[in-house]
């Protein structure tokens, strides 16, 4: 793997491309994984520990990177990273474009040649939900992208940062080469935890005059999620509020994330408010964004904001989280 670095990753960032999510049938994995095939690799990813992985032992990135085997990539599920810990989102593919589920870590460096820092576990989430809260843009336990892997890594300055995902798999343990801009804290002007949410009216089935589809591509749109908006209950009660797509995401995950939603309001919607804001005016991308997104500072999508009674934010998320991490999210407003 002496070239692991300067290898292009358009396979990978093609295999996370696409609207919404996978449609096909089969029985779902649903919040604990059962028994056989994906289930199985799914589930045994789900608790890595450090021991799991190479030690670094002062070796360089890529140094780490020659001890492993190639032939899988790495595609990221999120495009802000700032300095300080982030989480770092990705799934691992093989070459035939399949998504790669085993124990999985993370190793930085700010270049190959910088000693590695690391292993920072990267446990696999699942994206199905429940049948009850699936729509036709759902994960399945069928679908090539059923769990996402999440690390918390740390930055420690801005600039790039060299990336190299460790995953068992087939026996064996193979590597994957990333890279990622890192930015200082608050240049990205998106509010960070801590900071007061923006008051914004996000869209509501009253604003929309009854038109559910006007504000939710996903099918059937989630009415439940589109009752308040944000600025009439933000302050006085905690509030999950999603910035998703389902229809028109630049990635396969809006789909999934939304439905994630839309069954957690049904564990807690007596302590909490959950809103879906649609991302693009009239759900056209070649008319922009929602204001809602431009109040945030938003330029990608999934985002999500967790918001205290407050009104101050508690937990942010980019791209494609779980239902482990999003569960996780909500619990710092509680």
């Amino acid at each position: 793997m002496r070239r692991l670095f300067i290898m292009a990753l358009a396979a990978a960032v093609a295999a996370l491309a696409g609207c919404g999510g996978g449609s096909g049938g089969g029985q779902p994995i649903g919040n604990v994984p059962a028994k056989g095939g994906l289930r199985d690799q799914v589930a045994a990813a789900a608790d890595p520990v450090k021991t799991d992985f190479p030690a670094t032992q002062g070796r360089t990135l890529q140094a780490v990177a020659d001890s492993v085997t190639g032939g899988v990539e790495a595609g990221l599920a999120g495009s802000v990273f700032t300095v300080g810990r982030n989480r770092l989102a990705f799934g691992v593919i093989d070459s035939g474009g399949k998504f790669v589920y085993g124990k999985t870590a993370v190793y930085v460096a700010p270049s190959p040649d910088a000693k590695a820092r690391g292993p920072y576990p990267a446990p696999a989430d699942v994206l199905v939900t429940d049948p009850p809260y699936r729509s036709k843009q759902a994960a399945t336990d069928t679908s090539l992208f059923a769990a996402v892997y999440g690390a918390q890594v740390p930055f420690t300055k801005p600039g790039p940062w060299s990336v190299l995902v460790v995953t068992h798999s087939g026996g064996g343990v193979v590597g994957a080469p990333t890279q990622v801009k890192v930015i200082a804290k608050g240049a990205d002007k998106i509010p960070e935890v801590g900071d007061a949410a923006p008051k914004v009216q996000t869209d509501t089935v009253a604003s929309a005059k009854g038109d559910e589809s006007a504000i939710d591509t996903r099918v059937p749109p989630a009415a439940e999620l589109h009752r308040k908006s944000f600025a009439d209950v933000v302050g006085t009660k905690p509030v999950a509020l999603l910035f998703a797509t389902p229809q028109l995401c630049q990635s396969r995950v809006c789909g999934p994330v939304t439905d994630i939603e839309l069954q957690l309001k049904q564990k807690y919607g007596d302590r909490m408010d959950f809103i879906h804001q649609e991302v693009y005016v009239s759900n056209d991308p070649s008319k922009g964004l929602r204001q809602p997104l431009r109040a945030f500072g938003l330029r990608s999508e999934p985002w999500l904001f967790v918001v205290g009674r407050d009104g101050r934010i508690t937990a942010r998320l980019e791209g494609s989280f779980g239902i482990k991490t999003f569960e996780q999210a909500i619990q710092t407003a509680l």
